[in-house]
């Protein structure tokens, strides 16, 4: 033999396809003329190159073994790339790692993720609930099943690009003749065609309805809380798998209570001889009507913890606090009566003053109720 392409790629004769793919990449890599312009390399590139279209093709291979010359003696000789540079695409994997995608695109895909807001209340987002929901989304039309042609028509295989989704265009570049592929302008690369489309969905072979779904809300969501819902968004083009829906919770504001996390914090409004004596003060909290314990002297801006009254935790067991807090009210208008008599204990006590003669350090009229009801 004149040439010897295995020598030519660095294989030996019993070297598999990938071991000759392999060479070749490594080689495209090293003497591309993009990559070295010497003259003698881009020989030395043209060489490799019709090695490469010979060992890779089965036949012209077996030919190649069994003694015969399957270039019919012309790129072996120098001629230019010609035909030997029909492993474009294999040339491009070599410096991008990827072969360009060949094949038609199907017509039928995965379809787009939907989100809806819900609002809930404070008791549902503690203690959980399922709710009814309306969705406003693509699902597959039934007049064709997806199919996206007429009933009693079918898709056909396009003419200009014969079903293959592309067309092939040969140019001419400084490397020789180099073969380009592009999407098929007459299907846009589907490989078929739909002439007579659904009149339903216009061939997309979906449609917008509204559809009712329950979703589960569990225990202890909050704002911005999405909840998952498997192939429940929207159908793909030509009747595709769904996409997944999406339900964000937002919390109503409660009337009584803040949320803190999964803490709730309220306030109470005791006069001032409640705060003063004691008492109890009845709440509905979220789990019913309870009594709040205010103890004697209790202060302005104190709170009351009743634990386990919050919310449930959204993941491990148990819930958050209801922290009460406590606003005493002083009185603005005293009738005469109540006028006297707390003069009267303002006296026992020794703190009638004049205005603006009470020394530093000295405890005020009601600072000092707590002790005088604690018998101090």
């Amino acid at each position: 033999m004149a040439t010897d392409y295995y020598a030519i790629l660095g294989v030996q004769r019993d070297a598999s396809q990938d071991e000759i793919k392999k060479a070749f990449r490594r080689l495209a890599r090293e003497l591309h003329p993009d990559v070295n312009p010497d003259p003698k390399t881009q020989e030395r590139f043209k060489e490799i190159n019709t090695a490469y279209e010979v060992l890779s093709d089965p036949q012209k291979k077996q030919m190649y073994d069994l003694g015969g010359d399957p270039m019919g003696g012309g790129a072996s000789r120098g001629g230019g790339f010609g035909a030997g540079f029909g492993n474009f695409s294999d040339i491009m994997d070599a410096f991008f790692g990827t072969a360009s995608q060949r094949g038609p695109r199907s017509r039928t895909r995965r379809g787009q993720d939907a989100m809806i807001r819900l609002d809930i209340e404070l008791d549902e987002a503690t203690f959980g609930t399922t709710k009814d929901i309306q969705v406003d989304t693509a699902v597959v039309c039934t007049t064709c099943n997806g199919e996206g042609a007429a009933p009693g028509t079918s898709v056909q295989t396009c003419d200009m690009c014969r079903g293959r989704g592309e067309v092939s265009q040969v140019t001419r570049s400084f490397l020789g003749q180099v073969m380009t592929s592009r999407p098929c302008p007459q299907c846009q690369g589907f490989g078929t065609i739909v002439p007579n489309p659904c009149p339903e969905c216009a061939g997309d072979g979906r449609v917008r309805s509204r559809r009712s779904l329950t979703v589960k809300i569990p225990a202890g969501v909050d704002n911005g809380t999405r909840i998952q819902l498997a192939g429940e968004g929207e159908v793909g083009p030509g009747g595709g798998p769904a996409g997944d829906l999406y339900v964000e919770i937002h919390e109503v504001p409660h009337p009584v209570f803040q949320r803190r996390g999964d803490d709730l914090h309220c306030t109470v409004t005791i006069p001032m001889t409640a705060a003063a004596l004691g008492t109890k003060v009845p709440l509905e909290t979220l789990d019913g009507l309870e009594e709040v314990d205010i103890r004697p002297g209790t202060q302005s801006g104190q709170s009351i913890p009743l634990h386990q009254r919050g919310v449930t935790h959204l993941r491990g067991g148990g819930r958050g606090d209801l922290i009460v807090h406590v606003e005493v009210q002083t009185p603005t208008k005293l009738d005469p009566e109540q006028e006297e008599l707390l003069r009267r204990l303002a006296k026992l006590r020794g703190e009638e003053r004049p205005m603006g003669q009470f020394q530093p350090g000295q405890q005020g009229l009601f600072s000092r109720l707590k002790d005088a009801f604690n018998g101090r």
